[in-house]
C-alpha cells in the first residue's frame, strides 16, 4: 500500500507533539487574572491560626490579611473575597456582629482597601452563619426555621456597612429568595450604586463544605438543606440564575464547582453577564491529602482542575490556591 494512502489519514496526535504546539493550539487558557483568592481574618489574634482541615489556609490576623492582599496582587490575581470570623462571645442569634461597622469583616475591608486601593477586586462575604450563635444563614423564626424576610432585612444592613467599608462587590450567599433585589435597593438607596453584585446563584447543599466549617469557626447544628438547593437538581438551578438576573446581579456563581461542572456550563452558555465558579474547601483538601500521600502530582492536579472550571465556562475562579496558582501560571509562559 502506498504511504500516501496508509491509515490512518487523519492524526490528531499531530497537533500534541511538542509543549509549545500544545500551548498553541490550547483551546482553554488560565489566566491569573481569571482568578479570585477566599481569604478568612479572626479576630484577637496575634498570629496566623493554620486550618488543619486546609493545609497551607491560615485565619488571618488583620496584618497578615493585608500581606496576603499584596501577594495576591503581585501575582497578577484580580480579587479578594473576604471572610470574617468573630469571637464565639460576638456571637448571637441575629448576627449582630456582621452588621457592626467596627467588625471585624468590615475593618478587614477597610485594611485590604487602605492596602492595594482599586488594583486589587475586594469582595465580601454578605452571609449571617459565621456571626450567628446558631450558624445558619439567617435568622430564625419561633418554630427554628430560617425567616427568609426578616433574614433579608438583615442582609440589607449587611450590604450597606460593607459598602461604607469600601468594598467592590458584595456576595450574598445565603441562598434566601429575593436577596439579590434587596441587596441592589440597599445598597441604591446610600448610593453606592456602583458597588457590584457576585450573586450566589446556584449554590448545593454539599458534603464539600466541611472544611470551611473550620475555616469560619462555625457554630451550626443540623443543616441549610433549607435553603441551599438540592445536589439532585439543574433545572432549578436555572430558574435561579433567572430571577436573580432579574433582580440586579451583576455577575452570578456556581458553588462548589468541581462537582457541579455540568450545571455550570448550563449556567455559562444561558447568560451575557460574568460567571463565577467557587472551588470549595473539601476540593482544595482532597487534592492536598492525596497529594500529602504521595498520589497524585499536587501542583499538576491543582491546574488541572482549575483547567476544569475553565473549560466549563466559568470566567472567574475563587480559589485557596490562587496566588500560588498565578504563580505557577506566569512561570509556564
Amino acid at each position: 500500500m502506498s504511504v500516501y494512502g496508509s491509515f490512518p489519514g487523519t492524526r490528531p496526535r499531530r497537533l500534541r507533539t511538542t509543549p509549545t504546539l500544545r500551548r498553541m493550539v490550547a483551546e482553554t487558557r488560565l489566566h491569573p487574572a481569571d482568578l479570585i483568592l477566599p481569604a478568612f481574618v479572626r479576630e484577637d489574634i496575634s498570629e496566623p491560626v493554620p486550618i488543619s482541615a486546609m493545609p497551607g489556609v491560615v485565619q488571618h490576623t488583620r496584618d497578615s490579611l493585608r500581606k496576603a492582599a499584596v501577594e495576591a496582587r503581585a501575582a497578577g490575581v484580580s480579587g479578594i473575597m473576604l471572610f470574617g470570623v468573630p469571637t464565639e462571645e460576638k456571637k448571637d442569634a441575629l448576627g449582630t456582629a456582621g452588621t457592626d461597622p467596627d467588625g471585624i469583616l468590615q475593618l478587614a475591608i477597610r485594611d485590604v482597601r487602605a492596602e492595594v486601593g482599586d488594583e486589587l477586586v475586594i469582595m465580601s462575604d454578605l452571609c449571617l452563619d459565621e456571626y450567628t450563635d446558631h450558624g445558619h444563614c439567617g435568622v430564625l423564626d419561633a418554630e427554628g426555621r430560617v425567616d427568609n424576610d426578616a433574614t433579608l432585612e438583615r442582609y440589607a444592613e449587611m450590604a450597606q456597612v460593607q459598602a461604607d467599608a469600601g468594598v467592590h462587590v458584595v456576595g450574598p450567599s445565603g441562598m434566601m429568595d429575593g436577596q439579590i433585589g434587596v441587596v441592589r435597593d440597599a445598597l441604591d438607596t446610600i448610593g453606592k450604586e456602583d458597588v457590584s453584585i457576585l450573586a450566589y446563584t446556584v449554590k448545593y447543599s454539599s458534603a464539600f463544605y466541611g472544611p470551611f466549617r473550620e475555616a469560619v469557626g462555625s457554630s451550626l447544628t443540623g443543616d441549610r438543606r433549607t435553603y441551599q438547593q438540592d445536589p439532585a437538581n439543574v433545572r432549578e438551578s436555572l430558574r435561579e440564575l433567572a430571577l436573580d438576573l432579574e433582580e440586579g446581579a451583576d455577575m452570578v456563581m456556581v458553588k462548589p464547582a468541581g462537582p457541579y461542572l455540568d450545571v455550570l456550563a448550563k449556567i455559562a452558555d444561558a447568560v451575557d453577564v460574568p460567571v463565577a465558579a467557587y472551588q470549595i474547601s473539601g476540593e482544595y483538601a482532597m487534592v492536598e491529602a492525596a497529594a500529602e500521600r504521595g498520589w497524585i502530582d499536587r501542583e499538576k492536579a491543582l491546574l488541572e482542575t482549575l483547567t476544569g472550571i475553565r473549560r466549563a465556562g466559568a470566567q472567574m475562579i475563587l480559589t485557596y490556591w490562587a496566588t500560588e496558582a498565578a504563580g505557577l501560571l506566569r512561570a509556564q509562559r
